[in-house]
């Protein structure tokens, strides 16, 4: 952090953003393959949904479901993410919609799910490995393996975020080619027959105003194409037999299709792409962390940066708790981050909707086309989908992730008895907006 003062926050206005230089931003490119990672990651894992609902009905409902959640999603983060271009990304819409304490509780609530992603991913990874290298299987190679990968990774989100940004981008384009291919190759036998976590970088990002709107953009797109041309290839290229698609089918597509060197470029891209969705989650739970410091929300020292720029404590911090998660079982660990990702994403379209309430004439970069009614409306099918997916949790997980949740909102108040009584210092930055200003001027226009 560079200054820090006892003013509360400084005042919204009209002038650029006002951030401190910390080194070499994140550009176009990269910041759209790590959109890319946050909600996707490719096609991988999609197979059981023909199993389940056929071809038809399975490319229809990726595309209903991007209109349903994606999109909204997509453009309220863009409007948000410009709105307050910092790394607090959410974390601040909140507070600013609802106060700190509800801040928090995002925070808390969409970092525990981060890491719990986190700690998904080198598993997958090595489970994507296991059939050319048996040994990967079980036992103590595999516990190696992914504590290895782990620090590997780790490390990598240590040495900068533009270089987490580049590796998303060879990955990225590594793990969709063979998609591409098996399409051009299929086509002669066609028979017819899935991002709000990128706004925590928004203080990392080269020009975010008109940077974030544009990555958003291109990354849906390269997202919804990815599922729908994926599936489309697989199910046009082969006679389905719908009992055959599960999870790695997409690898035994690419042998009937291109042969043995597809089957292994498929399965090599579906690991690599575990890698990718490891640094772009990781970025984000840190740089989200930091954020929260500079705002005053966590101790002082979460703020700080290492000699690369990154946050030094936060990707410490994020690193320890991928560890101590190991734990869980798979579906344990899916099941609760979904559970407390659906309550941060209401956080936030509560807050949306509320800062379209009472700061409406607050500068906002890049604004959605809809009034507050419409604002409102938007949130409504996804915010039922959340529902759904609460509703059909196990008791199991709904307990943790209660305890999980009761835990966020029992800490916040004893961090700030902490900083009352002086034994950990918390300071605001100097170099941040005054989140709460256009709300006062508002009021002051009603008085």
């Amino acid at each position: 952090m560079e200054e820090f003062n006892g003013a509360e926050y400084i005042v919204i206005n009209e002038v650029p953003f006002p951030r401190a230089n910390h080194g070499q931003k994140i550009s176009h490119l990269p910041l759209v393959f790590l959109i890319f990672y946050e909600v996707s990651g490719g096609p991988f894992g999609v197979e059981d949904s023909v199993n389940a609902a056929g071809p038809l009905l399975a490319l229809v409902g990726f595309l209903v479901f991007s209109f349903i959640w994606s999109v909204p999603e997509a453009l309220i983060t863009a409007e948000m993410g410009t709105m307050f271009p910092e790394n607090g990304g959410y974390v601040v819409w909140v507070s600013s919609a609802l106060g700190p304490y509800w801040g928090f509780q995002q925070g808390w609530m969409k970092c525990l799910s981060g890491v719990i992603d986190n700690a998904l991913y080198p598993v997958l990874f090595l489970d994507y490995l296991k059939s050319g290298i048996p040994a990967l299987g079980g036992g103590l190679p595999r516990i190696l393996a992914v504590l290895a990968l782990k620090i590997f990774l780790t490390y990598m989100n240590y040495r900068g975020l533009t270089i987490v940004g580049w590796v998303a981008v060879l990955l990225g384009i590594f793990s969709i080619l063979p998609f591409v291919v098996m399409g051009f190759i299929s086509i002669r036998k066609n028979k017819a027959q899935k991002m709000d976590s990128i706004s925590t970088l928004s203080g990392e990002v080269e020009n975010p105003k008109k940077t974030l709107p544009k990555a958003l953009f291109y990354a849906l797109i390269l997202v919804v194409l990815g599922y729908f041309f994926s599936l489309l290839t697989g199910t046009g290229a082969i006679l389905l037999q719908r009992d055959l698609w599960t999870d790695g089918y997409f690898s035994d597509v690419a042998k009937i299709v291109g042969g043995v060197w597809l089957r292994w470029w498929i399965q090599g891209a579906a690991a690599m792409s575990n890698m990718g969705m490891f640094v772009a989650e990781m970025s984000s739970d840190s740089f989200q962390l930091l954020g929260m410091a500079e705002r005053g929300m966590l101790p002082e020292f979460f703020a700080k940066r290492s000699r690369y720029d990154t946050p030094l404590v936060g990707i410490l911090f994020s690193a320890s708790g991928v560890m101590l998660l190991s734990w869980l079982s798979f579906q344990e660990m899916v099941a609760a981050e979904n559970f407390l990702y659906c309550f941060g994403m209401i956080l936030e379209f509560i807050a949306f909707v509320r800062l379209r309430i009472i700061a409406p004439a607050s500068p906002r970069p890049y604004k959605i086309p809809v009034g507050t009614i419409g604002a409102t409306l938007m949130c409504i099918p996804p915010t039922i989908l959340i529902c759904v997916v609460l509703f059909f949790s196990s008791l199991k997980v709904m307990i943790i992730s209660l305890v999980a949740v009761t835990i966020g909102l029992v800490m916040q108040p004893c961090l700030k008895h902490i900083e009352k009584k002086r034994w950990l210092r918390f300071s605001t930055s100097s170099d941040l907006l005054d989140i709460h200003a256009a709300t006062r001027e508002n009021n002051s226009l009603i008085d």
